[in-house]
């Protein structure tokens, strides 16, 4: 595939862009942020996948024929340069993200100090990821985009979920998790992803419309290895021609802009993952750690909407996640946060 041909041009690309400094970028090529919380309070529950924030930041179009603001011209010299991008088609964008996040695991009964023989390890993820996003936009009826994805971080309690979780459940005067000492060891995590989606948009010179985006992808590394795929159903007004709603999972950002008309829709997905390894229950990979038998196969179903207004969109998501292990005792749910907009940046004044 065209997007691992050139991997030391891809890293240098994504040098450039995060590290250079750059000055302030124009209104119709912005940057993009995006703030993620996820948690099963929202569904009265404090267990398995009990918590997780994120932050992440997608560059504007990197294309040759896009509107390049005010990128220095060297370093926009530079990046045309590179294959992939300097050769696409106006039919193609190219952007770059950077993303910081922590997740959170916990077994059902977080009163006992002992370890829980039947129920998931305590565990935390504090991660940094770095991806590319390839756009193809059509005139007919089907877009695609692919999104290559590098996690890296630690597990353990470096990752200081520990901290995180007993200041917020102090915070809020709920029950003291006492049996983080016996999470799982400290472990540093690598995970390279690949997906693709895939919008079927409709005439959209109608305002009240839908969308159908399917995607199929995969991830490898210490923490996670799996295959998965899924998509959604989105009916509503005005909707984004964008490639899905965003939760926190590896290759999962489909934010790439807000835009400034008002769209309000609702939306019901699925996404099905065949799990290899999960560090969360197999334990670490190189020590001895508590683990459990997971299950192979698991699916994600979710339903929310989202509201975009101004170049800001907010959504809500509700997410029901089947049994990830053998003797859980019930499916988990959650609920999810999100709210993206698009800016510009004064690289340079921020670093004079």
């Amino acid at each position: 595939m065209a997007l691992f041909r050139h991997p030391i041009s891809l890293a240098l690309l994504l040098f450039s862009v995060f590290y250079l400094p750059v000055e302030a970028l124009a209104d119709h090529n912005p940057w993009t942020h995006t703030v993620y919380f996820e948690n099963d309070l929202f569904t009265g529950t404090d267990s398995n996948y009990t918590n997780g924030v994120k932050y992440s930041l997608i560059s504007q179009d990197l294309s040759p024929h896009a509107d390049q603001g005010k990128l220095p011209q060297k370093v926009l010299e530079y990046i045309h340069q590179i294959p992939f991008i300097g050769k696409s088609g106006p039919e193609y964008t190219h952007k770059v993200e950077f993303s910081i996040g922590q997740n959170i695991f916990t077994p059902q009964d977080i009163s006992r100090t002992d370890i829980i023989e039947n129920e998931r390890p305590y565990a935390g993820w504090t991660y940094v990821s770095t991806s590319y996003h390839r756009k193809y936009s059509s005139e007919d009826l089907l877009d695609y985009m692919d999104t290559v994805e590098l996690q890296m971080g630690i597990v353990g309690p470096e990752s200081f979920a520990e901290e995180t979780q007993i200041f917020v459940h102090k915070m809020r005067e709920l029950q003291r998790p006492d049996g983080w000492d016996n999470q799982l060891k400290n472990e540093p995590g690598l995970a390279a992803v690949f997906e693709r989606k895939w919008l079927f948009h409709p005439d959209s010179s109608s305002r009240f419309n839908y969308r159908i985006i399917t995607h199929a992808g995969g991830a490898l590394g210490n923490v996670y290895t799996y295959l998965n795929s899924g998509g959604e159903l989105r009916v509503g007004w005005n909707i984004p021609r964008d490639f899905g709603i965003s939760l926190i999972r590896p290759a999962g950002s489909t934010r790439l802009s807000t835009h400034s008309k008002f769209s309000m829709f609702g939306f019901a997905g699925v996404n099905g993952r065949f799990i290899i390894r999960d560090i969360f229950l197999d334990g670490n990979t190189f020590t001895d750690s508590h683990s459990i038998d997971k299950k192979a196969a698991v699916a994600d179903l979710s339903a929310g909407l989202a509201i975009n207004y101004r170049n800001v969109q907010f959504t809500w998501t509700q997410v029901l996640r089947s049994k990830e292990y053998k003797g859980q005792e019930d499916a988990h749910s959650f609920g999810a946060v999100a709210l993206s907009f698009s800016t510009t940046f004064d690289f340079g004044g921020m670093l004079n």
